[in-house]
């Protein structure tokens, strides 16, 4: 019994030890989740690891839920999931699934942990957000079922996540555990709605490290047999493979012991450890796995023979977003447009993650608007926010001062137009502002796009999807 087979170590470019990759390659581990680098270091990687494994083949993941650009600088977004929740149709949602495997698989990925089912239906949440299709069950499920058929058509792997649903939690499950107080109707009403529906087009399910007590009061999600083995495969007839979250986050607690009842409870996989090899070594050393690891690697094999191949190529990044970015943009208030030559006023707000603005504003000056550093009140202003999730970041939104600061700003205006570029909420409590534009992405082509509604030369069709 190899029980390296069952785990997945992950590889943090800049941070982790090809020696420690390479152990685990030459132990067997069944594949790798990567994380950074650039596109010649990815490769190198992937040829290493390759040639040092015992397996035939080792499976190389990635979290390209939005392409490659949360990951590898310089490589393009694709638009978030809630952008495609506000298009609402299956095709932009299957469009997208085939544009994801084209992009990982020019990097050599084989396995993409997505889509996010996760609803979102809580403002505070700061890890969900964009990352969801939206607040209704119903619509969360039909859109990832079509993403899953785009990664498959497309030629990768897809994972729904994060089983059971944390998006009514409001906490980030890389800092702390999360704890989801909802009723058993509830969740049956809601959260395990868009499961459900996705089940049959997934290659996966990965459950995520967070506490519900009316499925499981002991144990979270991630290591419950009453969650795994009995809601997910018994009475929701899942056969598949389930993954654990990744055990490099603080929810998960104890690696080790997180992996161990992790396996009990009906996991077949485990994710991303920091230290893989003292999690290879600990496992050994236990007993009573042998019919987990069986299961295990009837499925991986299961899954390996019949692995997807391009049906279908999707679209490159940049023609998937500016296909679709209109479609998704949702504009709320009366219409607003600008005229060249105008001098704008212009505040960009809740840009911690750095996102280059100059795509607008460069697209902006372009059709002859001008942007101003000591604005006037008979001005238009246009107050910009890229406010986006960030793993371990712990929160989202504009914070209360930047809420302040935007208020004080369109009361001094004319006109005011708040655009945001990442998360929804945040500008809700501002009541004095005149209209506001939402694009759920700060790929370039959302850029481009929010510039063009504002001059007139595009309309948005998007429908607000929270």
């Amino acid at each position: 019994m190899n029980i390296n087979r069952l785990i997945y170590p992950g590889f943090w470019f800049g941070k982790s030890r090809i020696e420690d990759a390479l152990e685990m390659a030459r132990r067997g581990a069944g594949g790798f989740c990567i994380y950074g680098g650039t596109r010649a270091e990815i490769q190198q990687f992937i040829r290493t690891i390759k040639q040092a494994s015992c397996l035939e083949r080792v499976l190389i993941c990635s979290d390209y839920e939005d392409g490659l650009g949360r990951w590898i600088n310089g490589e393009s977004w694709v638009l978030s999931n809630l952008a495609v929740g506000a298009n609402g149709t299956e095709e932009a949602a299957y469009q997208k699934g085939l544009t994801l495997a084209r992009e990982a698989r020019s990097v050599g990925v084989d396995w993409v942990f997505a889509p996010v089912l996760d609803l979102c239906n809580e403002p505070q949440n700061p890890i969900v957000n964009t990352r969801s299709f939206g607040k209704d069950p119903t619509a969360v499920g039909r859109l990832g079922a079509a993403l899953c058929r785009g990664l498959r058509e497309g030629g990768v792997l897809s994972s729904i996540k994060h089983f059971p649903g944390h998006g009514s939690t409001k906490t980030d499950s890389h800092l702390s555990l999360p704890l989801l107080t909802r009723s058993l109707a509830e969740l049956e009403q809601e959260e395990l709605v868009p499961f459900a529906a996705a089940l049959p087009y997934t290659d996966s399910v990965m459950a995520g490290h967070l506490c519900v007590p009316a499925l499981d009061p002991q144990y979270p999600a991630s290591q419950s047999r009453a969650i795994l083995s009995g809601l997910l495969k018994e009475k929701m007839g899942f056969g598949g493979l389930i993954l654990t979250d990744a055990l490099n986050m603080k929810s998960a607690g104890d690696v080790c012991q997180t992996a161990l009842n992790a396996l009990r409870a009906g996991a077949h996989i485990l994710l991303s450890a920091t230290d893989a090899v003292a999690l290879s070594d600990f496992l050994q050393k236990q007993t009573g796995l042998e019919e987990m690891y069986q299961t295990s690697l009837q499925l991986q094999e299961q899954l390996l023979r019949t692995f997807p191949t391009v049906h279908q190529e999707g679209l490159p990044a940049r023609e998937f977003n500016a296909r679709y970015a209109a479609s998704c943009a949702v504009w709320q208030g009366p219409a607003l447009t600008l005229q060249p030559g105008e001098e704008i006023a212009y505040l960009e707000l809740g840009n911690e993650e750095s996102f280059a603005a100059q795509h607008f504003l460069q697209a902006l000056q372009n059709c002859g608007i001008r942007l101003s550093r000591h604005p006037s009140p008979q001005q238009k202003l246009l107050a910009v926010s890229f406010s986006n999730y960030k793993a371990f970041k712990g929160h989202i939104n504009l914070s209360d001062r930047e809420k302040q600061q935007l208020a004080q700003q369109a009361a001094t205006h004319s006109q005011s137009v708040f655009i945001s570029f990442g998360s929804p909420f945040g500008a809700e409590a501002v009541s004095n502002l005149t209209a506001r534009l939402f694009l759920f992405s700060p790929a370039q082509e959302a850029q481009q796009c929010a510039a063009a509604i504002l001059t007139g030369q595009q309309k948005p069709g998007g429908h607000m999807p929270v």
